[in-house]
C-alpha cells in the first residue's frame, strides 16, 4: 500500500506541476506578460512546486528529514543527473548571464545555506532572509529581461508557446488547469510523504535518505522533462538555465518559505549537516570551472556529473543498509576519484584564467593560445 501511495503521489506531483505550469503560463501570456518573464518566473516556480508542496507538508507533519533531504537531494540531482544526462545527449550551451550572475549566485546561496545550518536549524528569520533574497532575484531577472535580445525572446516563446487568444472560454480552461494542478500537488505531496515515511520505517532507513533519493528524484521530474526536451529541441541554454534557476528557487523559495511558515523553523539532521549539505555545496562549486571553461558543457563533463550522481546514490544506499563493502567504496572515492576530479577541475580553471589573460593582453597574437 505504501509503495502505491508513493507511486500515486509522484504521478500526481508530476501531472500537477505540469498542469500548473501550462495553465499559469497561458494565463500570464493572455494578460500580456512576455514569454521571457513567464519562463523566468512562472515556469521556474512551477517546476519547483512539487519540492515546495512536499517540503511544506513534511515540515508541518514533523518529518524534518524529508524536508531537508528533498531540497538538498533535488539540488544535487538537478546538477549531477539532469545536467549530466542532458549534456550526454548533446553539448549544452552556457549563456553569459549564467556565468556572470546565476551560477555565482547559486554557489553563494549554497555556501550560505551550509553556514546557516551549522547550528542544526534553519530558523524563521533565516527563512525570511532567503525569501526576501528570492524577491530580489526575481526583480533583478525582470530588469535584465527588459534588455534581452529579440533572439532570446523568440527562443522562450518557442519553448513555452506563443500568447494564446484571451477568449473568456480559454481563460476559464487555463484557470481550471492551474487550479487542478494545485489540487493535484497538494494531494500528491500528502500521499508521497505518508507513503515514504511508512517505507522508511518498514526498511529501517532514515527519512533523510528517502528524501535525498526517492523524493528528490521524483519531485525533480518536471526539471528532467523540461531540460531533456529543451536539449533535444536544440534549446540548450534553456536546459542549463532551468537547472540553475530551479536550484536557486529550491534554496531561496522552497527552504526559505518552508522555514518561514513552519513554527520554530526547519530542523537540520546531523548527517545532512556533516555530509549531504557539504556535497550539495561541492557540487555547486564544481560548476564554476566547467561553466567558466567555455561556452558549452561537453559530453565528457556531463558523463562526469552523471557518474558522481550514481556514486553518491550508491553511497547513500550502502550506508543506509550498512553494507560491508561501504568502507572500500569510500576509500576508492575519497582516495582516487575525488582527488583526480579536483585536480582536473583545477587544471581547467587555471587554463581558463590563462586564456582570458592572454586574450586581454594586447601583446598576444590573435588566435594564439597555449
Amino acid at each position: 500500500m505504501s509503495v502505491l501511495m508513493v507511486a500515486g503521489g509522484l504521478i500526481l506531483l508530476i501531472a500537477g506541476g505540469e498542469g500548473l505550469v501550462r495553465g499559469a503560463s497561458r494565463l500570464a501570456a493572455a494578460l500580456g506578460i512576455s514569454p521571457l518573464i513567464i519562463g523566468l518566473t512562472v515556469v521556474a516556480f512551477g517546476t519547483s512546486s512539487p519540492e515546495f508542496a512536499v517540503s511544506l507538508i513534511a515540515s508541518l507533519s514533523g518529518q524534518a528529514g524529508l524536508t531537508v533531504g528533498n531540497v538538498i537531494g533535488s539540488n544535487i540531482f538537478n546538477v549531477l543527473f539532469i545536467l549530466g544526462l542532458s549534456a550526454m545527449i548533446t553539448p549544452l550551451t552556457i549563456s553569459q548571464q549564467l556565468v556572470r550572475l546565476d551560477v555565482p549566485l547559486m554557489v553563494l546561496v549554497s555556501l550560505l545555506t551550509l553556514l546557516l545550518t551549522l547550528d542544526g536549524r534553519f530558523s524563521q528569520m533565516e527563512g525570511i532572509i532567503f525569501f526576501a533574497g528570492l524577491i530580489g532575484y526575481l526583480y533583478l531577472l525582470f530588469r535584465i529581461s527588459q534588455r534581452e535580445s529579440a533572439e532570446v525572446k523568440e527562443e522562450y516563446e518557442h519553448e513555452f508557446g506563443s500568447p494564446p487568444q484571451s477568449a473568456p472560454r480559454r481563460l476559464g480552461l487555463n484557470t481550471l488547469l492551474a487550479v487542478a494542478g494545485l489540487v493535484m500537488l497538494g494531494l500528491g505531496s500528502r500521499w508521497l510523504v505518508q507513503g515514504s515515511v511508512e517505507i522508511a520505517r518498514a526498511l529501517g532507513i532514515s527519512e533523510l535518505v528517502i528524501g535525498l533519493t526517492i523524493i528528490a528524484a521524483g519531485t525533480s521530474m518536471p526539471e528532467v522533462i523540461t531540460s531533456v526536451i529543451a536539449s533535444l529541441r536544440g534549446e540548450r541554454d534553456i536546459a542549463v538555465g532551468n537547472v540553475v534557476g530551479s536550484n536557486l528557487f529550491n534554496l531561496l523559495g522552497v527552504l526559505g518559505l518552508t522555514a518561514l511558515i513552519t513554527p520554530g523553523g526547519v530542523a537540520i539532521p546531523e548527517s545532512a549537516r556533516t555530509f549531504d549539505l557539504p556535497v550539495m555545496t561541492a557540487v555547486a562549486l564544481a560548476c564554476i570551472p566547467i561553466f567558466f571553461s567555455g561556452t558549452k558543457i561537453l559530453r565528457r563533463e556531463g558523463a562526469l556529473f552523471f557518474f558522481y550522481y550514481i556514486a553518491y546514490t550508491a553511497y547513500l544506499i550502502l550506508d543506509a543498509v550498512r553494507h560491508p563493502i561501504l568502507p572500500l567504496f569510500s576509500q576508492i572515492m575519497l582516495g582516487f576519484a575525488l582527488p583526480i576530479t579536483a585536480l582536473t577541475l583545477a587544471i581547467v580553471m587555471i587554463r581558463v584564467i590563462r586564456q582570458r589573460r592572454q586574450l586581454s593582453s594586447p601583446l598576444t597574437p590573435p588566435g594564439r593560445m597555449d
